[in-house]
C-alpha cells in the first residue's frame, strides 16, 4: 500500500477517485507544525536553528498519518507545487521520521491540477523534495519571526497602542500612509474646460477648445474664469471649419490568463472581492478540480489547453474569431518564481461551475483565459482638427469605432480609476463622430465652459495596492491576501467604498518606522530582500548567509531604539513629523500657536491609546487635537460647534475634540454629560437629535420577563452592548441600542448566554475575539475581570500588564501572554505557600540521598 498526503480533505476526496486500488489517501490539513510563538524559537547565534512545534490540534490526524505510515510501502507527498506546499511536505516528512515511521520509499510528486490526467502523470513522474525551496520556506520563516518578534516589542514599548509590525506588512501599510499623506497636502488647481457641442448631418458631436489666441491649450492653461470666458466668446464669435481628419486603425490584443495578482485585481475591480475572498473561493475552485493551480506568477498555458481553447472559440465564434497561430504569453512580472501555469479552467468544455461566489469567479477565470486565445479586436481612430477663419483658434474631436470586436465580444479588462480617466477626458475617444471630411463647415449648437480642480491622487484599492506591490518587486503575490488582512485585522487601515484609508495608528507606526527603521521599511531595500529570498529558491545563495547578512545590522538597530525612553521617541517624532502635523501656515503666524490659550505651543505627546497633540500649557490649557495633520481627512481641530440646545433643560450641546477623538457634552464641571460620538455615526451623520439619544444613555428597555431585573442598552468602550444581571450581549449598531425591543433583546442575551460561562460561572460576552492561537488554534478571547482585563483560551488565562492597552492587543501578544503563563503554572493559577513548603522537603530529601551516595 502506498500512503499519499495532501495537504486538504476536499484535494484527498478529488485525488482518490483517479487513483485504483493500492493507494490511500490522506489530508495533513495544512501545515502540522510551525515555530512556537515565543522567543528562542530562531536562534541566530546557531546557525539561525529553529525549534519547530507540532500544532496541537493535529495530534489525532498526525496519529493516524503516522499510523498508516507505518503500515505502507511507500510515502507520496503529493502537497501543493509551490514553496508552502514542499514546506508541508517537508514538515510531514520530518515528523514521521522523528517518529521512525518513515517508509523506506518516499516520493514527491506535484500536479497543477486535479485532473485524472494531470494525477497519474504526476505519479508516473515522481521527484525528490526541492531542497532550495524548503530552505527558501525556512529563510522567510525565519526572518518573518526575527522581524516581528524584535521588532514588535520595540513598538509596545516605545509606541503606545501599537500592535505589530512585519517585513512586508509594514511596508505595504507605508504605502497607504504616504497615499494619505499626498491626499492631505495635496493643493487643489482650478482650471476651465471650453467645449462646442457641433453638428453635421444631422449627428452631434463634442469638439474641445485646443488652441486659443494662436497658443496650444492644455488641460490646465485655463485657470480663471475670465479667460474662461473670453475664450468661450471667441469660440462662440468663430466659424470653425474643418481642417483635418486624420484616421488610425487601432489593434487591441487580448491580456493573458490570470496571475495569482491579476486574478486578485480584477476580481476586486469586476466582482468586489477582497484579495483573501479570491483566494479562499479560488482554493476550493482547484481543489474541486475546476481549475488550475491558483499561487502561480506564469501566465503561460499548457499547449493541450491552448488546442482545447481553440476549439472552444472554434465551436462559439466564427473562423474571424480565431487567430492564425496560437497565442504565447512570456512572464513580465518582477523576480517572476514558481513560475507555473497561469490560471485556466481545467476543461474549456465547462461554461460554469459552482454556484454563488464560486460561479461568478470561475465565470472571470474562464472568460479570460478562453479570450487570451482569441483574435485581436480591430479598432478605428478618428481625430478632427477644425480652425476658425482667424487661424488662431482651433478645436479637436476625437471618436473611436469598433471595426471588429475580437475577443472584446468575450471579456475586457477592467480599470483602477475609470472615473478619474474619465475626469481627465479619456472617455472622448469612445464616442462616435459623424462622416465629416477638410472644408466642411458643421454647425456650431452651444458653447460651455466648464470649472474642474485637479483631484488628488485616489486613495488604493485592493486592486491598485496589489498592483503597486508587484511593481516595487515587494513580496509575493501569494501572500498579498494575508498582508493586507493583517493590515485591516490590526486596525491600521480601514476600508470604506472599496477604498483604504489610513487609520491614526497605522500612520503613527509608519512615522515610527521611517523615523528609527527606515532602511527595513524601505521599498529598494524590501524589494532586494525579496530577490535574495528568490535566489534562494533558484540554489544561487545560502539562506543562512542571507539571514546573517541582515541580522548583522537589524538587531543592533533594535537593540539601539529599545534603549531610548519614550519621551526621547516622542520628542524625536515630534520633530520628525513637524511639516505634517505643524504645516506653515502662509501667514507667518507660528503653526505650533495653541488656538485656544494663544500662549501655549502644540506638540506632539504620547498616552496610553495612541498619540495625539495637545498645548503645552497643559492642564491650564485643556486643547488636544486627534494625530494628523490639520484640516487632513478626519481631523478636527476647527475648536467647539454648538449643535443646539437640548429640548428638556435649554442647555447648548457642544461637539468638541479629545485627545480620544471627538465628543459631545451638555452642561460643565462635574455635573456636565459627555458621549463619545460613536465611529459607524461619524461627524458627519451627528445631528442634535442623535446628541440628544446619545447623552440620554443608557436607555432601559424594560425588565426581563424572567428575572425581573433591566435590560439596559447603551454604548461602551468596546461599542454598542445590551446589559442584565451581569450579563452582556453586543449589538452590531448604534442604531440597535435604541431600536432594539423586549423580545430582540432578550434573544440576544439568551444567544450570548450560550456561548459558554465565562471563569467564575458567569455568564458574559468577551471584550473581543482576538483570533485563534498561532500554535493551538485554541480561540483566544479578551474578557474582563476583577482585577483587569485578561486573556483566555479556555485552558489558561493571563492577565494583562499595565503597559498594553485592552484595545491594542493582537493575537500575538496575547498568544505570548497565554505561553508565558502556562510556563509558570498552568491555567492562570499561582502555586500557593502551602504547595511550595509540600515541595521543598522533596527537593531537599532528594539533595541528601544523592549527597548520601
Amino acid at each position: 500500500m502506498k500512503l499519499v498526503i495532501v495537504e486538504s480533505p476536499a484535494k484527498a476526496k478529488t485525488i482518490e477517485k483517479y487513483l485504483g486500488s493500492g493507494y490511500h489517501v490522506l489530508a495533513s490539513y495544512g501545515h502540522v507544525r510551525d515555530l512556537p510563538p515565543k522567543d528562542g524559537s530562531v536562534n541566530p547565534d546557531e546557525g539561525f536553528a529553529m525549534s519547530w512545534e507540532n500544532y496541537g490540534d493535529k495530534g489525532k490526524q498526525l496519529k493516524l498519518i503516522t499510523d498508516e505510515a507505518k503500515k505502507a510501502d511507500a510515502l507520496i507527498l503529493a502537497t501543493d507545487p509551490d514553496r508552502e506546499g514542499e514546506a508541508i511536505s517537508w514538515h510531514v516528512q520530518e515528523v514521521l521520521k522523528a517518529k521512525k515511521a518513515l517508509p523506506r520509499d518516499v516520493e514527491r510528486v506535484t500536479f497543477n491540477a486535479i485532473t485524472k490526467q494531470a494525477v497519474t502523470e504526476a505519479m508516473a513522474h515522481p521527484r525528490e523534495l526541492d531542497h532550495d525551496l524548503i530552505d527558501a520556506y525556512r529563510a522567510r520563516r525565519a526572518l518573518d519571526y526575527l522581524v516581528g518578534f524584535t521588532l514588535s516589542p520595540v513598538l509596545w514599548r516605545k509606541l503606545p497602542g501599537a500592535k505589530s509590525a512585519g517585513r512586508v506588512q509594514s511596508v505595504a501599510l507605508r504605502l497607504v500612509v504616504e497615499r494619505e499623506r499626498e491626499i492631505e497636502t495635496f493643493v487643489a488647481q482650478e482650471y476651465w474646460s471650453v467645449a462646442a457641442e457641433m453638428e453635421q448631418d444631422g449627428r452631434s458631436f463634442t469638439a474641445r477648445l485646443v488652441k486659443w489666441k494662436g497658443q496650444k491649450i492644455d488641460r490646465l492653461t485655463i485657470g480663471k474664469e475670465g479667460d474662461a470666458l473670453a475664450a468661450k466668446a471667441d469660440v462662440e464669435a468663430g466659424r470653425f471649419t474643418v481642417e483635418s481628419v486624420e484616421t488610425k486603425p487601432v489593434t487591441r490584443n487580448p491580456p493573458p490568463p490570470f496571475t495569482t495578482s491579476t486574478l486578485q485585481q480584477e476580481a476586486a475591480r469586476k466582482l468586489g472581492f477582497s484579495a483573501s475572498h479570491t483566494m479562499r473561493i479560488a482554493q476550493a475552485l482547484y481543489e474541486d478540480g475546476a481549475i488550475t493551480y491558483m499561487r502561480t506568477d506564469g501566465v503561460q498555458m499548457d499547449g493541450s489547453a491552448i488546442s482545447a481553447a481553440r476549439r472552444a472559440i472554434a465551436d462559439r465564434y466564427d473562423g474571424g474569431y480565431l487567430p492564425d497561430k496560437p497565442r504565447q504569453y512570456q512572464t513580465k512580472a518582477k523576480n517572476a518564481q514558481e513560475a507555473h501555469e497561469a490560471i485556466r479552467p481545467t476543461d474549456f468544455g465547462k461554461e460554469r461551475a459552482g454556484s454563488g461566489d464560486h460561479a461568478r469567479l470561475y465565470d472571470l477565470i474562464f472568460k479570460r483565459a478562453l479570450a487570451s486565445q482569441m483574435a485581436s479586436a480591430r479598432l478605428e481612430r478618428t481625430t478632427v482638427e477644425l480652425l476658425d477663419g482667424t487661424g488662431q483658434h482651433g478645436l479637436r474631436a476625437t471618436g473611436q469605432v469598433v471595426i471588429f470586436p475580437g475577443f472584446l465580444s468575450l471579456y475586457e479588462e477592467g480599470r483602477d480609476d475609470a472615473k478619474q480617466a474619465a475626469a481627465d477626458g479619456d472617455e472622448d475617444d469612445s464616442k462616435l463622430l459623424p462622416r465629416l471630411s477638410a472644408g466642411d463647415t458643421p454647425a456650431k449648437k452651444a458653447v460651455t465652459a466648464e470649472q474642474h480642480f485637479t483631484q488628488p491622487p485616489p486613495r488604493y484599492s485592493e486592486a491598485s495596492l496589489v498592483k503597486r506591490l508587484e511593481e516595487l518587486g515587494i513580496g509575493r503575490p501569494s501572500t498579498y491576501a494575508s498582508t493586507i488582512q493583517v493590515l485591516k485585522d490590526r486596525d491600521y487601515v480601514r476600508v470604506e467604498k472599496n477604498r483604504f484609508f489610513a487609520e491614526e495608528s497605522g500612520r503613527l507606526v509608519t512615522a515610527f518606522l521611517e523615523r528609527f527603521f527606515d532602511r527595513y521599511v524601505s521599498y529598494d531595500f524590501t524589494a532586494g530582500l525579496e530577490e535574495e529570498l528568490d535566489d534562494i529558491s533558484g540554489g544561487r545563495a545560502q539562506w543562512q548567509e542571507v539571514l546573517e547578512a541582515f541580522w548583522r545590522d537589524f538587531k543592533p538597530k533594535t537593540a539601539e531604539v529599545m534603549d531610548k525612553k519614550p519621551s526621547d521617541v516622542t520628542a524625536e517624532l515630534d520633530k520628525f513629523l513637524e511639516p505634517l502635523l505643524f504645516p506653515d501656515k502662509g501667514d507667518g503666524s507660528d503653526p505650533r500657536a495653541c488656538p485656544m490659550c494663544a500662549d501655549g505651543r502644540l506638540s506632539l505627546r504620547g498616552g496610553r491609546f495612541g498619540a495625539f497633540i495637545a498645548c503645552s500649557n497643559y492642564p491650564d490649557c485643556k486643547f488636544t487635537r486627534k494625530f494628523g495633520q490639520p484640516g487632513g481627512a478626519g481631523e478636527t481641530d476647527s475648536g467647539p460647534e454648538i449643535l443646539g440646545q437640548d429640548p428638556e433643560t435649554g442647555e447648548d450641546i457642544v461637539r468638541k475634540s479629545g485627545r480620544f477623538g471627538p465628543y459631545i457634552e451638555m452642561g460643565s464641571g462635574k455635573e456636565a454629560k459627555r458621549a463619545s460620538i460613536p465611529k459607524d455615526l461619524g461627524e458627519d451623520g451627528l445631528t442634535l437629535d442623535w446628541a440628544v439619544k446619545l447623552l440620554s444613555l443608557p436607555r432601559t428597555i424594560g425588565n426581563h420577563p424572567e428575572t425581573g431585573q433591566p435590560i439596559v442598552a447603551s454604548i461602551g468602550r468596546y461599542g454598542p452592548y445590551l446589559a442584565h444581571d451581569g450579563k452582556y450581549a453586543r449589538l452590531s449598531s448604534t442604531a440597535e441600542v435604541f431600536d432594539t425591543g423586549m423580545n430582540a433583546a432578550v434573544v440576544k442575551l439568551a444567544e450570548a448566554a450560550e456561548k459558554g460561562p465565562r471563569r467564575g460561572g458567569a455568564s458574559r460576552e468577551p471584550l473581543k475575539t482576538l483570533g485563534k492561537h498561532p500554535r493551538t488554534e485554541a480561540e483566544i478571547r479578551l474578557m474582563e475581570g476583577r482585577y483587569g482585563p485578561y486573556v483566555t483560551d479556555g485552558t489558561t488565562n493571563a492577565t494583562l500588564p499595565k503597559t498594553v492597552a485592552p484595545d491594542a492587543l493582537t493575537l500575538e501578544e496575547a498568544a505570548q501572554l497565554i505561553d508565558d503563563r502556562a510556563a509558570k503554572g498552568g491555567a492562570g493559577k499561582k502555586k500557593t505557600k502551602k504547595a511550595a513548603a509540600k515541595k521543598a522537603p522533596a527537593k531537599s530529601s532528594a539533595k541528601a540521598k544523592k549527597a548520601k551516595e
